[in-house]
């Protein structure tokens, strides 16, 4: 086994993409509601954008609602209640390169995922719905794999 074993069971986990208004915060949920106990999630942008209406309708479709989501940045995040998280997982390039410029100062494992960006999908209504279904799936996905291991995960 490589790595630290401290981060394998995480106990606060950090959602980072370019605008916080999409994937961490579909990110962010899904962990949210696989484990509603015993874990602490969040998630910030490098930048602040707008909540998107497609992220907070495929959501919705799974039963979870996101459209209270307040999109921040780690500036924000850190100012409001400090970056003490055991893993930052990053969705995006530039989020990627914040989280690594913040754990020199930071004890936190960093892992990249990256995800597609739903946002430039062009086409119908429809299409652009299937993107962010499709992102979601990926990341429910991901989510499973990796935090099914500490056990405390439920259907």
């Amino acid at each position: 086994m490589a790595g630290p074993p401290r981060a394998r069971d995480p106990q606060s986990v950090l959602f980072a993409c370019a605008m916080n208004s999409v994937r961490s915060p579909m990110a962010e949920s899904l962990l949210l509601h696989m484990f509603p106990q015993g874990l602490y999630v969040k998630s910030a942008g490098t930048r602040k954008g707008e909540l998107d209406p497609f992220a907070v309708s495929v959501m919705a479709e799974l039963g979870q609602d996101i459209s209270a989501h307040k999109p921040q940045t780690f500036e924000e995040l850190e100012d409001w209640e400090g970056l003490n998280f055991d893993l930052i997982i990053t969705l995006s390039p530039e989020a990627h390169h914040k989280a690594l410029e913040l754990t020199r100062t930071l004890a936190a494992e960093v892992e990249y995922w990256p995800t597609q960006d739903p946002t430039i999908t062009e086409g119908s209504r429809d299409q652009k719905l299937a993107a962010y279904r499709e992102v979601c799936d990926q990341l429910l996905m991901r989510i499973r794999r990796r935090f099914a291991k500490s056990g405390a995960a439920s259907e």
